[in-house]
């Protein structure tokens, strides 16, 4: 059972921006939650639970960026502050190199949301009006395949956090973008 600070959006924002003082980041962090909020949404699950876990996934990463400190470093702090052990394993499997299987739902979302909210992001930002109102399921798709683009962003864990959710790759685009637009003003796009 979710503890109560897991679910206190205010307490989780405010923990986030302890740590996080890049505006990138936390835009990115709002972006992901949108989209597993959306997601909790669309299968009955704890949106509060599920856009908390969003919104923390990334935030231990400006102070602790190396393969060897996040998402360790962040799930150590949560542990602390009383989070409980579903919270934490599930941002830990955000990161493939951790090694923690992504065997439940929300597991599964959180890793399909991730590098695909941050790619939408960067594709809305060459669009001339800088607007999610204007980005296509195939312009992502398009942009995909231009390897120099984005180059940061893993196209094979967008594809694999797909098929893992078991989402069509154009569905899951298209939801994401969807779910981005609802926080458009908060992302600036």
């Amino acid at each position: 059972m979710p503890t109560d600070v897991s679910r206190d959006r205010n307490y989780c924002l405010k923990l986030l921006k302890e740590y996080t003082k890049s505006e990138n980041l936390l835009k990115h962090a709002y972006a992901v939650e949108a989209c597993v909020r959306a997601y909790a949404k669309k299968f009955g699950e704890d949106e509060e639970y599920w856009g908390n876990v969003a919104l923390l996934h990334d935030f231990d990463y400006e102070k602790y960026p190396t393969a060897e400190e996040h998402p360790y470093k962040g799930a150590e702090i949560l542990e602390e502050k009383g989070f409980d052990e579903e919270f934490r394993e599930a941002i830990l499997s955000h990161a493939e190199y951790t090694g923690v299987p992504r065997n439940t739902l929300l597991k599964k979302t959180l890793f399909a949301c991730d590098e695909l909210a941050g790619f939408i992001t960067a594709v809305t930002l060459v669009r001339p009006s800088k607007s999610l109102d204007e980005v296509k399921v195939k312009s992502v798709k398009k942009k995909m395949k231009d390897k120099a683009f984005a180059r940061a962003v893993s196209r094979e864990d967008i594809i694999k956090g797909a098929e893992e959710l078991g989402v069509p790759l154009e569905e899951h685009i298209e939801f994401c973008i969807s779910a981005m637009k609802n926080v458009k003003d908060v992302l600036g796009l």
